[in-house]
């Protein structure tokens, strides 16, 4: 038995020591992992040697920045181009534009539309000018009438004991005003010579001469206009006293003379104007009337000698009569008997414009040789949606 024990220890000796395989096995492991480790850092020494020498590359050809701007349809503003220019329309005709995009739409039955830039630039100009729009209720609309619903009356209420019965209250009254589009247009034309030069910017001529044509119509339609072939002005609707105003007409207030502002307290029929607009009005309110007439209102003084015209002491910001803004628009009347000189109103609440946001343009090379013409048209149209919010002056005593 000692002999065979014996043999057996000689056969295996690690049993003797059970720590020299750990020993071993984490000896193993350690070179592998530096081994690893060797393979990474060769692996990312080489991708830096690589993008140091593309770098390099780069700087040496100087490969110019790409732009992360896209500009918006150019293909379209590229046909259009060739359009205005040769008459060539066969870009416009291929096109495929997306159906939301009202302003880029194609009809060629009625000429082609501009392009969503030129169509802004227009857009703008027509915003910015001295013109009703600027603070008039402006609304785009793909139909030919645009409807204002109008409640200008209220439910009624009461107050009630415990025992009572319950009394029946007034029943509101509904108006609509229905708004319809007209037809505006321009006609401005170039030669085929300038429209040959590659240097002429024919979209910014172009949408120059449109935008001058509309706002003169726009402004003059939406003060006087007659709501024939054209948008219904603020001085169309009949006007009464404003002690006697009902809904569908306009209130005034006299200046107490025949002819002019009064010569002792001129002031004073501009102040009853004011205060003739209800209070949730007023808060928006604005005067309008043209520059003869702000000349002659700018040297009203009150009874201690202040000017009540105030000029503007910002940048594009408009000269203040008591506090509120003025648009002097010379579409307005001049100072004379029995004219309606100045508005003073909201017209934000009181005067809808409404228009399709397409506008076409067609070529005509035809009836003006050598000169070539642009049709250009679009549709809109006004319309006085709530009478409680504009008022007049009248030069009259009464």
């Amino acid at each position: 038995m000692t002999e065979t024990k014996a043999r057996a220890g000689e056969e295996h000796p690690e049993a003797l020591h059970p720590g020299a395989e750990v020993k071993s096995a984490m000896a193993g492991f350690v070179n592998a992992f530096k081994g690893f480790q060797d393979d990474v850092k060769l692996t990312l020494k080489q991708q830096e040697e690589r993008l140091t020498m593309l770098d390099r590359k780069t700087m040496t050809y100087a490969r110019p920045a790409l732009s992360a701007h896209v500009e918006v349809d150019l293909s379209h503003k590229k046909a259009l181009s060739a359009y205005l220019r040769t008459g060539d329309d066969d870009g416009l005709r291929g096109l495929t534009l997306e159906g939301k995009a009202l302003s880029t739409a194609i009809n060629a039955d009625g000429g082609f539309l501009v392009n969503p830039q030129m169509a802004a630039t227009i857009e703008s100009m027509l915003s910015s000018t001295a013109s009703l729009r600027s603070i008039a209720n402006v609304v785009q609309i793909d139909a030919t009438t645009y409807d204002v619903i109008v409640d200008n009356t209220d439910v009624g209420s009461g107050w009630q004991s415990e025992l009572t019965a319950v009394t029946e209250t007034n029943t509101p009254n509904i108006n609509r005003i229905s708004i319809k589009l007209h037809d505006l247009s321009a006609m401005p034309k170039a030669s085929q010579r300038l429209l040959d030069d590659a240097a002429f910017d024919v979209e910014n001529w172009l949408s120059q001469k449109i935008a001058t044509r509309f706002i003169r119509a726009e402004a003059s339609a939406f003060i006087n206009g007659t709501g024939t072939d054209q948008p219904k002005g603020i001085l169309l609707p009949t006007k009464v006293a404003n002690a006697s105003w009902t809904w569908g007409n306009l209130g005034f207030i006299p200046t107490g003379a025949a002819a002019d502002f009064t010569t002792s307290n001129p002031l004073d029929c501009l102040v009853t104007l004011v205060y003739s607009l209800a209070a949730d009005y007023r808060a928006n309110a604005t005067f309008v009337m043209n520059s003869k007439t702000a000349g002659a209102v700018r040297r009203i003084k009150d009874t201690v000698g202040r000017f009540m015209w105030t000029d503007s002491v910002a940048a594009g910001q408009p000269a203040t009569l008591m506090g509120y803004p003025v648009l002097v628009s010379e579409d307005m009347p001049d100072i004379a008997a029995n004219t309606f000189p100045i508005a003073f109103g909201d017209f934000k609440s009181g005067y809808t414009i409404a228009e399709r946001p397409d506008l076409r343009i067609l070529r005509d090379p035809f009836s003006a040789k050598p000169n070539i013409l642009f049709y250009a048209s679009k549709r809109v149209g006004g319309d006085v949606t709530d009478f409680a919010a504009i008022k007049l002056l009248r030069v009259s005593i009464t």
